[in-house]
Protein backbone atom coordinates (compact mmCIF):
# COMPACT_ATOMS: atom_id res chain seq x y z
CA UNK A 1 0.00 0.00 0.00
CA UNK A 2 0.97 3.65 -0.38
CA UNK A 3 1.36 5.44 2.94
CA UNK A 4 1.55 9.20 3.36
CA UNK A 5 3.44 10.64 6.35
CA UNK A 6 3.13 14.28 7.33
CA UNK A 7 5.73 15.58 9.76
CA UNK A 8 9.33 14.48 10.33
CA UNK A 9 9.96 15.71 13.84
CA UNK A 10 11.11 13.33 16.56
CA UNK A 11 8.12 10.99 16.50
CA UNK A 12 7.52 11.50 12.78
CA UNK A 13 11.08 10.41 11.99
CA UNK A 14 10.54 7.30 14.10
CA UNK A 15 7.29 6.53 12.27
CA UNK A 16 9.08 6.98 8.93
CA UNK A 17 11.60 4.29 9.86
CA UNK A 18 8.83 2.00 11.11
CA UNK A 19 6.68 2.46 8.02
CA UNK A 20 9.58 1.94 5.62
CA UNK A 21 10.34 -1.41 7.26
CA UNK A 22 6.72 -2.64 7.32
CA UNK A 23 6.01 -5.47 4.83
CA UNK A 24 2.68 -3.97 3.74
CA UNK A 25 4.19 -0.63 2.73
CA UNK A 26 5.21 -0.50 -0.94
CA UNK A 27 5.52 3.27 -1.21
CA UNK A 28 6.15 5.80 1.58
CA UNK A 29 5.42 9.41 0.69
CA UNK A 30 6.79 11.90 3.23
CA UNK A 31 6.25 15.62 3.69
CA UNK A 32 7.73 18.18 6.05
CA UNK A 33 8.35 21.89 5.34
CA UNK A 34 11.87 21.91 6.81
CA UNK A 35 13.05 18.32 7.39
CA UNK A 36 14.00 15.44 5.14
CA UNK A 37 14.14 11.69 5.73
CA UNK A 38 16.26 8.85 4.34
CA UNK A 39 13.06 6.81 4.32
CA UNK A 40 10.44 7.23 1.62
CA UNK A 41 10.16 9.88 -1.06
CA UNK A 42 9.05 13.50 -1.00
CA UNK A 43 5.56 14.04 -2.38
CA UNK A 44 1.91 14.71 -1.65
CA UNK A 45 0.76 12.42 1.22
CA UNK A 46 -2.86 12.95 0.20
CA UNK A 47 -2.18 10.78 -2.84
CA UNK A 48 -1.64 7.78 -0.54
CA UNK A 49 -4.01 4.95 0.42
CA UNK A 50 -3.64 5.68 4.15
CA UNK A 51 -2.07 8.55 6.05
CA UNK A 52 -0.06 9.15 9.23
CA UNK A 53 -0.12 12.64 10.79
CA UNK A 54 2.81 13.61 13.04
CA UNK A 55 2.81 17.37 12.52
CA UNK A 56 2.50 20.05 15.26
CA UNK A 57 -0.69 19.98 17.34
CA UNK A 58 -2.14 23.14 15.80
CA UNK A 59 -2.29 21.46 12.36
CA UNK A 60 -3.98 18.18 13.35
CA UNK A 61 -7.61 19.23 13.07
CA UNK A 62 -7.39 20.68 9.56
CA UNK A 63 -5.34 17.76 8.26
CA UNK A 64 -7.71 15.21 9.79
CA UNK A 65 -10.74 16.89 8.27
CA UNK A 66 -9.06 17.09 4.87
CA UNK A 67 -8.13 13.39 4.97
CA UNK A 68 -11.60 12.34 6.10
CA UNK A 69 -13.28 14.35 3.35
CA UNK A 70 -11.17 12.42 0.86
CA UNK A 71 -12.03 9.12 2.51
CA UNK A 72 -8.43 8.34 3.51
CA UNK A 73 -7.99 6.16 6.63
CA UNK A 74 -5.75 8.17 8.95
CA UNK A 75 -3.57 7.69 12.00
CA UNK A 76 -2.93 10.90 13.97
CA UNK A 77 -0.71 11.57 16.94
CA UNK A 78 -2.53 12.99 19.95
CA UNK A 79 -4.20 15.36 20.41
CA UNK A 80 -6.93 15.52 17.78
CA UNK A 81 -7.08 19.28 18.36
CA UNK A 82 -6.08 21.78 21.04
CA UNK A 83 -9.65 22.36 22.29
CA UNK A 84 -12.82 20.43 23.01
CA UNK A 85 -14.76 22.46 20.44
CA UNK A 86 -12.27 21.70 17.65
CA UNK A 87 -12.15 18.03 18.62
CA UNK A 88 -15.93 17.77 18.35
CA UNK A 89 -15.74 19.45 14.93
CA UNK A 90 -13.25 16.83 13.74
CA UNK A 91 -15.39 14.05 15.22
CA UNK A 92 -18.39 15.16 13.19
CA UNK A 93 -16.31 15.52 10.02
CA UNK A 94 -14.80 12.05 10.43
CA UNK A 95 -18.09 10.15 10.50
CA UNK A 96 -17.77 7.03 8.36
CA UNK A 97 -13.98 7.27 8.10
CA UNK A 98 -11.44 5.17 10.03
CA UNK A 99 -9.32 7.32 12.33
CA UNK A 100 -6.84 6.03 14.91
CA UNK A 101 -5.38 8.38 17.53
CA UNK A 102 -1.86 7.76 18.81
CA UNK A 103 -2.23 6.74 22.45
CA UNK A 104 0.59 4.22 22.29
CA UNK A 105 0.33 2.95 25.85
CA UNK A 106 -2.61 0.80 24.74
CA UNK A 107 -0.06 -1.24 22.77
CA UNK A 108 2.58 -1.52 25.51
CA UNK A 109 2.92 -5.14 26.73
CA UNK A 110 2.76 -4.12 30.39
CA UNK A 111 -0.49 -2.18 30.09
CA UNK A 112 -1.98 -4.92 27.90
CA UNK A 113 -1.10 -7.56 30.54
CA UNK A 114 -2.52 -5.44 33.36
CA UNK A 115 -5.79 -4.89 31.52
CA UNK A 116 -6.15 -8.63 30.85
CA UNK A 117 -5.38 -9.51 34.46
CA UNK A 118 -7.90 -7.01 35.80
CA UNK A 119 -10.65 -8.10 33.41
CA UNK A 120 -9.98 -11.77 34.17
CA UNK A 121 -10.53 -11.13 37.88
CA UNK A 122 -6.94 -11.95 38.86
CA UNK A 123 -6.64 -8.73 40.91
CA UNK A 124 -10.02 -9.13 42.57
CA UNK A 125 -12.16 -6.04 42.96
CA UNK A 126 -10.23 -2.90 42.03
CA UNK A 127 -10.05 -0.39 44.89
CA UNK A 128 -7.16 1.96 44.07
CA UNK A 129 -5.05 3.09 41.11
CA UNK A 130 -1.89 5.18 41.04
CA UNK A 131 -0.55 6.83 37.87
CA UNK A 132 2.81 8.50 37.31
CA UNK A 133 4.34 10.26 34.31
CA UNK A 134 7.63 12.04 34.91
CA UNK A 135 10.00 13.45 32.29
CA UNK A 136 13.73 13.71 33.05
CA UNK A 137 14.05 17.13 31.42
CA UNK A 138 11.43 19.71 30.40
CA UNK A 139 10.38 20.46 26.83
CA UNK A 140 11.78 23.58 25.12
CA UNK A 141 10.56 26.88 26.54
CA UNK A 142 8.81 27.87 23.30
CA UNK A 143 6.76 24.65 23.34
CA UNK A 144 5.07 25.24 26.70
CA UNK A 145 2.76 28.19 25.79
CA UNK A 146 1.17 26.14 22.99
CA UNK A 147 1.23 22.77 24.78
CA UNK A 148 -2.08 23.21 26.55
CA UNK A 149 -0.49 22.63 29.95
CA UNK A 150 0.78 19.54 31.73
CA UNK A 151 -2.66 17.94 32.14
CA UNK A 152 -3.64 18.26 28.47
CA UNK A 153 -0.17 17.64 27.03
CA UNK A 154 1.33 15.03 29.33
CA UNK A 155 -1.30 13.49 31.60
CA UNK A 156 -3.82 12.97 28.83
CA UNK A 157 -1.92 9.70 28.22
CA UNK A 158 -2.63 8.72 31.85
CA UNK A 159 -6.30 9.60 31.47
CA UNK A 160 -6.63 7.53 28.31
CA UNK A 161 -4.87 4.46 29.69
CA UNK A 162 -6.86 4.72 32.93
CA UNK A 163 -10.11 4.48 30.97
CA UNK A 164 -8.78 1.70 28.76
CA UNK A 165 -7.33 -0.53 31.49
CA UNK A 166 -10.17 -0.14 34.01
CA UNK A 167 -13.08 0.13 31.59
CA UNK A 168 -14.51 2.92 33.79
CA UNK A 169 -15.08 6.62 33.33
CA UNK A 170 -13.67 9.43 35.50
CA UNK A 171 -16.40 11.18 37.48
CA UNK A 172 -14.54 13.91 39.40
CA UNK A 173 -11.07 15.44 39.49
CA UNK A 174 -9.23 17.48 42.09
CA UNK A 175 -5.92 18.66 40.68
CA UNK A 176 -3.10 20.91 41.79
CA UNK A 177 0.41 21.82 40.70
CA UNK A 178 3.61 23.59 41.61
CA UNK A 179 6.40 25.53 39.93
CA UNK A 180 9.79 24.24 41.04
CA UNK A 181 11.83 24.84 37.92
CA UNK A 182 12.20 27.34 35.09
CA UNK A 183 10.14 30.52 35.06
CA UNK A 184 8.76 29.85 31.59
CA UNK A 185 6.21 27.38 32.99
CA UNK A 186 4.80 29.98 35.36
CA UNK A 187 4.90 32.67 32.68
CA UNK A 188 2.78 30.43 30.42
CA UNK A 189 0.28 29.77 33.21
CA UNK A 190 1.47 26.18 33.55
CA UNK A 191 3.11 24.08 36.28
CA UNK A 192 6.08 21.73 36.14
CA UNK A 193 4.97 19.37 38.93
CA UNK A 194 1.46 17.97 39.20
CA UNK A 195 -0.77 15.89 41.44
CA UNK A 196 -4.42 14.93 41.29
CA UNK A 197 -7.09 12.80 42.93
CA UNK A 198 -9.65 11.27 40.59
CA UNK A 199 -12.76 9.30 41.44
CA UNK A 200 -14.08 6.79 38.92
CA UNK A 201 -17.77 6.27 38.30
CA UNK A 202 -17.79 3.17 40.50
CA UNK A 203 -16.06 4.91 43.43
CA UNK A 204 -12.53 3.66 42.72
CA UNK A 205 -9.93 6.17 43.91
CA UNK A 206 -7.09 7.19 41.59
CA UNK A 207 -4.02 9.23 42.47
CA UNK A 208 -1.79 10.82 39.85
CA UNK A 209 1.61 12.49 39.94
CA UNK A 210 3.77 14.10 37.31
CA UNK A 211 6.92 16.13 36.80
CA UNK A 212 8.93 17.83 34.07
CA UNK A 213 12.08 17.48 36.22
CA UNK A 214 12.53 13.82 37.15
CA UNK A 215 16.31 13.78 37.26
CA UNK A 216 16.54 9.99 37.73
CA UNK A 217 15.15 9.33 34.24
CA UNK A 218 11.89 8.83 32.36
CA UNK A 219 9.40 7.24 34.74
CA UNK A 220 5.94 6.02 33.71
CA UNK A 221 4.04 3.63 36.00
CA UNK A 222 0.55 2.43 36.81
CA UNK A 223 -0.33 0.58 40.01
CA UNK A 224 -3.60 -1.36 40.24
CA UNK A 225 -4.54 -2.39 43.78
CA UNK A 226 -7.27 -5.01 44.02
CA UNK A 227 -8.67 -7.16 46.79
CA UNK A 228 -6.54 -10.12 45.68
CA UNK A 229 -3.29 -8.55 44.53
CA UNK A 230 -1.57 -5.40 43.29
CA UNK A 231 -0.10 -5.25 39.80
CA UNK A 232 2.39 -2.63 38.62
CA UNK A 233 3.11 -1.51 35.07
CA UNK A 234 6.54 0.03 34.52
CA UNK A 235 8.43 -1.70 37.34
CA UNK A 236 10.95 -3.12 34.89
CA UNK A 237 14.78 -3.43 34.84
CA UNK A 238 15.11 0.16 33.60
CA UNK A 239 12.73 1.84 36.02
CA UNK A 240 14.55 4.93 37.39
CA UNK A 241 14.16 3.97 41.04
CA UNK A 242 16.54 3.55 43.96
CA UNK A 243 15.35 1.41 46.86
CA UNK A 244 16.36 2.32 50.40
CA UNK A 245 16.35 -1.43 51.07
CA UNK A 246 18.88 -2.10 48.34
CA UNK A 247 16.63 -3.46 45.58
CA UNK A 248 18.08 -1.65 42.59
CA UNK A 249 16.91 -2.17 38.98
CA UNK A 250 19.93 -3.51 37.06
CA UNK A 251 19.57 -1.56 33.83
CA UNK A 252 20.24 2.03 32.86
CA UNK A 253 17.18 4.27 33.45
CA UNK A 254 14.88 5.04 30.52
CA UNK A 255 16.11 8.30 28.94
CA UNK A 256 12.92 9.36 27.15
CA UNK A 257 9.45 8.34 25.98
CA UNK A 258 10.51 7.16 22.51
CA UNK A 259 13.00 4.69 23.95
CA UNK A 260 10.59 3.51 26.67
CA UNK A 261 7.66 2.95 24.30
CA UNK A 262 9.54 1.92 21.16
CA UNK A 263 7.78 -1.44 20.85
CA UNK A 264 4.40 0.17 21.51
CA UNK A 265 4.92 2.76 18.78
CA UNK A 266 5.78 0.01 16.30
CA UNK A 267 2.78 -2.07 17.39
CA UNK A 268 0.29 0.79 17.05
CA UNK A 269 1.42 1.52 13.48
CA UNK A 270 1.12 -2.17 12.65
CA UNK A 271 -2.36 -2.17 14.16
CA UNK A 272 -3.32 0.78 12.00
CA UNK A 273 -2.00 -0.77 8.79
CA UNK A 274 -3.49 -4.22 9.39
CA UNK A 275 -6.73 -3.44 11.22
CA UNK A 276 -10.24 -2.80 9.96
CA UNK A 277 -11.41 -0.80 12.98
CA UNK A 278 -9.74 1.78 15.19
CA UNK A 279 -8.52 0.63 18.62
CA UNK A 280 -8.39 4.28 19.75
CA UNK A 281 -11.06 6.50 18.25
CA UNK A 282 -11.66 10.22 18.24
CA UNK A 283 -14.40 9.52 20.80
CA UNK A 284 -11.75 7.97 23.06
CA UNK A 285 -9.48 10.98 22.59
CA UNK A 286 -12.35 13.34 23.40
CA UNK A 287 -13.17 11.42 26.59
CA UNK A 288 -9.54 11.74 27.76
CA UNK A 289 -9.55 15.43 26.83
CA UNK A 290 -12.65 16.00 28.97
CA UNK A 291 -10.74 14.63 31.97
CA UNK A 292 -7.75 16.84 31.15
CA UNK A 293 -10.04 19.87 30.86
CA UNK A 294 -11.58 19.08 34.24
CA UNK A 295 -8.11 18.71 35.77
CA UNK A 296 -6.92 22.03 34.41
CA UNK A 297 -10.07 23.80 35.60
CA UNK A 298 -9.63 22.21 39.01
CA UNK A 299 -6.00 23.34 39.22
CA UNK A 300 -6.83 26.89 38.27
CA UNK A 301 -9.93 27.22 40.47
CA UNK A 302 -8.74 25.18 43.45
CA UNK A 303 -11.81 22.93 43.66
CA UNK A 304 -13.09 19.51 42.73
CA UNK A 305 -14.54 19.46 39.20
CA UNK A 306 -17.03 16.95 37.83
CA UNK A 307 -16.11 15.81 34.32
CA UNK A 308 -19.70 16.42 33.24
CA UNK A 309 -19.10 20.15 33.84
CA UNK A 310 -16.78 20.27 30.83
CA UNK A 311 -18.54 17.66 28.69
CA UNK A 312 -22.01 19.21 28.51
Amino acid sequence: MRVGLLGLGRIGAFHAETLAAHPLVDDLIVWDPVRTSPYGRQGDPFEADVMVIATPTSTHADLLIKACRRGIPVFCEKPVAPTVEETIKVLKASEGNRVQIGFQRRFDPGYVAAAKALRAGELGELHRVHLLTADPVPPPADYIPMSGGIYRDCHIHDFDILRWVTGREVATVYATGANRGADFFREAGDVDNSAALLTLDDGTLVTLQGSRYNGAGYDVRMELAGTRRTQVVGLDPRAPLTSAEGLQPPGDPWPDFVTRFRAAYVAEIDGFLTGDTSPCTIEDALAALYVAEAAERSRREGRSVAVEEVSR
